[in-house]
């Protein structure tokens, strides 16, 4: 356990208990890595707004799974507001940082006007909200999606672990620009409560249970979401305030204290997040090493150079034509090369 008087509450994300409500959670609070990913783009305030959103999801939903590499969130729609995402890489080792970054595109003609009223989440139009965990080499990538719907990324997110995972799941997130005395400019805060009901322990032998061999079946799951216990963490967590979110001036030991006194909140060591991108050059060839050399010749510029951008953290790359497409990454067997090969955890 940590001591809660010694943590800088900036970009953490702390794990919860309610013992009385069998209801775990966490809440989480992006500082400077929220305002990193969004002053990288000059976004719109709709698409800022959405892509503060995901990546709060992408901090609140990374560290629930027993993830060894990469979590992403990328949601796909025919609206103004084309796609988004964040992914939320896997801290390499005890008592280090997560990392998160996040991304937007969307067609600046046909976005509404920020003075509109109209919700951001209805720019995105129809299309769909996905997770995807990627366990590193040698592991099958997991894809669920769901449709969107419910007004917002939020519960999308919550439909997903009630479809994929069986888990009532409820987010309650909040975001926006302060300046503290003395700053000179505005910067991006956001925060987030995430409440999940405790997974069915399967029953010993001779028992019974939830189900065959102590599965959980649909009137279990029906029970835990319309249970007394799950709808009264719910309405407690409804009564929070925006800035009790957001912070600074609300810690989150003394948000869960003022929300859940009753319910015996108990807290967990907190996990530190900051803006990390896992784009290099090397990942780049790997990606054009698909290309023909008359592919990549489309592609160098009058400069000669072929050039990329990561969409995420806004690294430029050069590279000579030569060195890339498939025919200059392999060796002379037809093998890829070794730094050719996808990087990931193994």
């Amino acid at each position: 356990m940590t001591s809660i008087n010694q943590i800088a509450w900036d970009d953490t994300v702390l794990p919860f208990q309610l013992d009385r409500s069998g209801v775990r959670g966490r809440v989480a609070r992006l500082d400077g890595v929220l305002d990193h990913i969004l002053t990288r783009h000059d976004y719109p305030p709709q698409v800022a707004a959405l892509v503060a959103e995901v990546a709060l999801l992408a901090a609140l939903i990374g560290p629930t799974i027993k993830l060894r590499w990469k979590l992403s969130i990328q949601v796909r729609g025919n609206g103004a507001i084309r796609t988004l995402a964040a992914d939320y890489f896997a801290p390499p080792g005890e008592g280090e940082p997560a990392r998160i970054r996040g991304w937007a595109s969307f067609d600046a003609g046909r976005l509404d006007d920020d003075q509109s009223g109209r919700p951001p989440f209805e720019q995105i139009g129809e299309g769909y909200f996905a997770i995807l965990i990627d366990q590193g080499a040698g592991n099958l990538p997991y894809q669920g999606i769901t449709p969107l719907a419910g007004g917002s990324l939020s519960a999308c997110a919550a439909t997903y672990f009630a479809q994929s995972e069986q888990l009532p799941s409820t987010f309650t997130l909040s975001y926006g620009q302060s300046r503290m005395a003395g700053d000179a400019a505005s910067h991006w805060r956001a925060g987030g409560v995430m409440l999940q009901t405790l997974p069915a322990q399967p029953a010993a032998a001779g028992e019974g249970g939830s189900g065959e061999g102590g599965l959980i079946e649909a009137a279990d799951i029906l029970q835990g979401a319309e249970s007394e216990d799950w709808n009264r963490a719910n309405h407690l967590l409804s009564t929070v305030e925006p800035i009790e979110l957001i912070g600074p001036s609300v810690a989150p030991t003394d948000l869960l204290v003022r929300l859940f006194h009753e319910e015996t909140p108990r807290v967990f060591d907190p996990q530190r997040v900051e803006f990390g991108c896992s784009c290099s050059a090397d990942r780049v060839r790997g990606t054009l090493s698909i290309y023909s050399a008359k592919d990549i010749a489309h592609m160098t510029t009058e400069a000669g150079a072929v050039t990329a951008d990561c969409q995420f953290c806004g690294a430029h790359y050069e590279f000579d034509p030569e060195s890339l497409g498939f025919e200059a990454t392999l060796d002379p067997e037809g093998n890829p090369l070794p730094e050719m090969q996808e990087e990931g955890r193994g």
